[in-house]
Parts: C-alpha cells; sequence; structure tokens
C-alpha cells in the first residue's frame, strides 16, 4: 500500500465512523484550479499590494490598482474549474457524509463542483458578483470583468453611479457576524472536522478546529505545509488534497479488504 492510500485509508475510516463531518477549506484546494495564493511564487499578491478597504474608499488611486488587481485575478476565475479535491467533497456531501463546508476561499468552486449553496459558508464572501457599496445592486462578475477589459479603470454602479466592488471581505474589513456565527455553529455541532488545504493561521476562522476539538470532534488536516494545529490533530496529511480526497471517497465506495 503506497503512502496515499496508507493516508486515505485511515481517513476513509474516520469518515465512516462520524455522523457529521464538517469541511474548512482554504487556498491549498484552490491552488490545485490555477488560483493564486498569498504565497504562491510569482503569484498575482507577490506583486501587488493589497489594496485595504479604506484606502479603497478614500483614494482614487488605490481603486485603480484594486481594479488592477481584479483583472489579472478574474482572468484566473475565468479559466479555473473545480478539480477532484472539490469534487470529492461534493460526492462526500452527495453520499450524505458531509453536511457542509466552511471556506475561506472566493471562487465558488464547491458550488461548481455540485455543492449546494446552502452547504457552503464563505466567510470572505465571493468573487463571482460585484456589489454596488450605494445602492447594494448585484451583478455578475463576467460583466465587471468585461467592463474593465474594455478599459475602464474605477468601476461605478450603472443605476445610482456608486462606487462598485466585488462582493468579498476586503483587507480592513471585518468578516459579516451572522456568516461568522453559523460557521462556529457548524464547528460545534460536527464530531469529524476535516481542514483542508489551510495554514490555520488566519483569525477568525482559525478558530474553528479549537472549537471543534473542545466539543468532541475529531480533527483530520491536509495540508502541504506544517500548520500550528498539527500536533493538535488525530491525523495529519502531508499531500495535495485533490488526490487525498479522491482516493479517500473511492475507499468509501469500495473498502480495501
Amino acid at each position: 500500500m503506497t503512502a496515499l492510500e496508507e493516508a486515505s485509508r485511515k481517513l476513509a475510516e474516520m469518515i465512516r465512523k462520524a455522523s457529521r463531518v464538517l469541511a474548512f477549506t482554504g487556498a491549498g484546494i484552490s491552488t490545485e484550479s490555477g488560483i493564486s495564493d498569498y504565497r504562491s511564487q510569482g503569484g498575482v499578491w507577490q506583486r501587488f499590494q493589497p489594496v485595504t478597504l479604506q484606502d479603497f474608499l478614500a483614494s482614487e488611486e488605490k481603486r485603480r490598482e484594486y481594479w488592477r488587481q481584479k483583472k489579472e485575478l478574474y482572468a484566473q476565475l475565468e479559466l479555473a474549474r473545480p478539480n477532484e479535491g472539490h469534487v470529492a467533497l461534493a460526492e462526500l456531501a452527495r453520499m450524505g457524509k458531509l453536511f457542509g463546508v466552511v471556506t475561506q476561499n472566493i471562487d465558488e468552486l464547491h458550488q461548481m463542483a455540485g455543492m449546494g449553496d446552502a452547504e457552503v459558508l464563505e466567510l470572505h464572501g465571493t468573487n463571482r458578483k460585484t456589489v454596488c457599496l450605494d445602492c447594494g445592486a448585484h451583478t455578475d462578475w463576467r460583466e465587471t470583468y468585461r467592463r474593465l477589459l474594455e478599459g475602464e479603470e474605477i468601476l461605478r454602479c450603472r443605476k445610482c453611479g456608486g462606487l462598485l466592488k466585488p462582493a468579498t471581505i476586503s483587507f480592513g474589513q471585518t468578516l459579516d457576524p451572522e456568516v461568522l456565527r453559523k460557521a462556529e455553529a457548524w464547528a460545534s455541532s460536527c464530531n469529524l472536522f476535516l481542514a483542508v488545504g489551510s495554514t490555520l493561521v488566519v483569525e477568525p476562522a482559525a478558530s474553528l478546529p479549537a472549537l471543534a476539538r473542545q466539543r468532541g470532534a475529531r480533527f483530520a488536516l491536509i495540508n502541504l505545509s506544517e500548520t500550528p494545529f498539527d500536533d493538535f490533530a488525530d491525523l495529519v496529511i502531508r499531500a495535495q488534497a485533490g488526490s487525498v480526497l479522491a482516493k479517500t471517497v473511492e475507499m468509501l465506495r469500495h473498502p480495501m479488504v
């Protein structure tokens, strides 16, 4: 049995014994679909300085810089498709093993893989919708991207003239308290917390595995690099999330004798 098969076997056994599995996903699952994270060598975030919400609201030049960043990220989003990790989590939900996903990602790849909107909590919002900060009108991201490609540098609402911004939580902006409250409730009610592709250092989201553990849940962790929770976990897997999760689902369907 290979190391991947052994790790997947252990994870499949934990899932098989659990009745309420919650997945928590970070950038590591989306990088496998071509979405840049903050640490990728040569990635978007090494070439741009993140713009805070306060700077976006106060400075025309910062707004211009913000939309330059988004134009590059939209190019990735246009090409991104769910990978085998997203598909495997959606399959676990269809199998009745996974009741929800709490994600730090803003790409909606979980929904594209087949998860329902009610099964996914987006802590940091979504890049696939644009919102007017004045009237609250929402538009699809493809319309926003088209306007950027046509040369607009600072986007304003076609209805009221207010500033447009992707429906994401920006640097300097607090999380939606209702979304965070629901995430904490989900973490408190699960009996297996599965962290996938997250370094578990960004608060308050990083407190969720500790909350689940305090309520008696087992804790499995899939990530390529070390996290502060490694010694805290029942199972740590150092591998690509997609490969592990796909193999895990296969083993749940066809247990090895």
